[in-house]
C-alpha cells in the first residue's frame, strides 16, 4: 500500500496493492497490520457503513464530538465522489481548512480521516457505494453537521448543478458557530 500525507498530514491518502488479471482484481480493503505499519496508526474500528447515494448528493459535513469523536476510513466501491475532510481542532494550524480526493470504484483509493475532522462527500457519477470504518458507534447525541458551503472554509466542491441535501445538511451552522474540538 501507498500512504500520502495529505495537504493536511493528518489526513492520509492510501492507495493499495491491486492484483488483476484478465479474471478480475483483488486486493485487500484494510489489513490491520499493514495499516499500521504503512502509517503508524492502530485504530480500532468498531462499526462499518454503506451508504449508496445518486448524482449530486451531497453528505456531510459531519462529525461527532468527543467523547464520541469517529476516525473514519473511507471507501467507494462503486461510482465515483469527492470526498472532502475539514480540520475543526482549534489549536491545530490548519484549523478550518480542507482537503478533498476523488476517490472511485475504478481507482480504490482511500482516505483515512482521524477524529477532530468533518466529513462529507459529493457524488460525481450517476450513482455511488460508499463504505467507511468508524472508530466510534453513531451517537445521534454526539453527531454534529458543518455547513456544506461555508464561506469561510470555501470548499470547492466540483459541482454540475445544485446539490441534493439533507435537510440537517441545508441548514447547518457555519464554522464560526458550529461546536468544535479542543
Amino acid at each position: 500500500m501507498i500512504v500520502t500525507a495529505t495537504a493536511i498530514p493528518d489526513v492520509l491518502l492510501i492507495e493499495p496493492e491491486v492484483f488483476g488479471d484478465e479474471r478480475g482484481y483483488f486486493f485487500e480493503s484494510f489489513n490491520a497490520r499493514s495499516f499500521a505499519r504503512a502509517t503508524g496508526l492502530e485504530p480500532s474500528f468498531v462499526q462499518d457503513n454503506h451508504s449508496r447515494s445518486a448524482r449530486n448528493v451531497l453528505r456531510g459535513l459531519h462529525y461527532q464530538l468527543p467523547p464520541k469523536a469517529q476516525g473514519k476510513l473511507v471507501l467507494v466501491v462503486q461510482g465515483m465522489v469527492f470526498d472532502v475532510a475539514v480540520d475543526l481542532r482549534q489549536h491545530s494550524p490548519t484549523f478550518g481548512r480542507w482537503v478533498g480526493h476523488e476517490l472511485s470504484g475504478e481507482n480504490k483509493r482511500q482516505l483515512w480521516i482521524p477524529p477532530g475532522f468533518a466529513h462529507g462527500f459529493l457524488v460525481l457519477s450517476q450513482s455511488a457505494e460508499f463504505l467507511y470504518k468508524t472508530t466510534d458507534y453513531y451517537s445521534p447525541e454526539h453527531e454534529r453537521s458543518l455547513l456544506w458551503n461555508d464561506p469561510d472554509i470555501a470548499v470547492d466542491w466540483p459541482l454540475d448543478g445544485p446539490p441534493i441535501l439533507a435537510r440537517k445538511d441545508a441548514g447547518a451552522p457555519p464554522l464560526a458557530a458550529a461546536d468544535r474540538f479542543p
